[in-house]
């Protein structure tokens, strides 16, 4: 009689584990599904669903924020890291934004002073563009402590001028990251850069 038993017990474990399996296999699935709907812990898609966050414009488009009740370009796997560049940026509309007054500040162990103006480039609405004005001076603040920071000799050479093209626009887009929680500048471009 023993016999008997021992196969059957086999069978009711090896059942029981195949069900186990199945579902935990079926609530990681679930779990998986919420996750990826931003149902359960994720925030990546809250974020683009946000009617204040700026918005790619196509080409052709007005760089005017969607209506209400109009649907937005979505943003989700279009940008770069930082939020500033589309991978197809071909296909967009960039929009320029002149900040009005100059930066002026001494350079790093010299007596000499910089004098530049600032333009940025962004394929974003003209949301981002109000972002910089309403932070205007948190971004100020930001740009002249980086150009304090330059070496003359090296700010003299086109290398080191592109080099503090890409600092600023790092730093702009960190500025609006804090501030707004999303950055959006593409560029940074000098229209006046003088050394003296």
């Amino acid at each position: 009689m023993s016999d008997e038993k021992a196969p059957r017990k086999k069978g009711k474990g090896k059942l029981a584990i195949i069900v186990v399996l199945v579902l935990l296999l079926g609530a990681a699935g679930a779990a998986g599904g919420f996750f990826a709907a931003g149902m359960l812990g994720g925030t990546a898609h809250a974020e683009t669903e946000d009617p204040n966050r700026p918005k790619l414009v196509l080409k052709g488009e007005a760089a005017e924020p969607a209506k209400e009740g109009e649907k937005a370009e979505p943003v989700i796997g279009t940008v770069d890291g930082d939020g500033s560049s589309p991978k197809d940026a071909a296909n967009y509309q960039a929009t320029y934004y002149q900040i009005e007054t100059p930066f002026t500040s001494n350079l790093k162990d010299s007596g000499s002073f910089a004098q530049i103006s600032l333009a940025i480039a962004t394929y974003y609405d003209s949301r981002l563009i109000e972002n910089i004005k309403q932070h205007e001076i948190a971004v100020r603040s930001s740009v002249l402590m980086h150009i304090a920071d330059q070496d003359e000799l090296e700010l003299s050479t086109p290398q080191g001028k592109e080099a503090l093209q890409k600092e600023l626009k790092g730093a702009i887009n960190k500025i609006l990251v804090e501030k707004t929680g999303f950055g959006g500048v593409d560029n940074v471009y000098f229209t006046n850069f003088v050394i003296q």
